[in-house]
């Protein structure tokens, strides 16, 4: 089975060394998008608006598969005339 690796960048770069053995790229699109939620959910609370983080998905040659992107980002409703977050309650 063909090794798969995901490579996260949040400002540093975080690569995946071992990798992991899988059918095929859907099924590495499907563990990407699991992974990607852990990431999430183990770091909410640090999670701040502005910042943005990506996670490369790579074949064992090296080439990117797909890519998923994530940007934290405030709307209007709690963004103040300065740009930084206000209690809209």
């Amino acid at each position: 089975m063909p090794r798969f690796f995901f490579n996260i960048t949040d400002g540093i770069s975080v690569p995946d060394h071992a990798g992991r053995e899988l059918a095929d790229w859907h099924e590495a699109q499907h563990m990407a998008i699991h992974l990607a939620g852990r990431v999430i959910a183990d770091n909410a609370q640090r999670m701040k608006l502005g910042e943005d983080w990506t996670m490369e998905v790579t074949n064992e040659a090296g080439l990117v598969l797909f890519r998923l992107d994530f940007h934290v980002s405030g709307s209007a409703a709690i963004l103040g005339s300065h740009g930084t977050a206000e209690d809209p309650a």
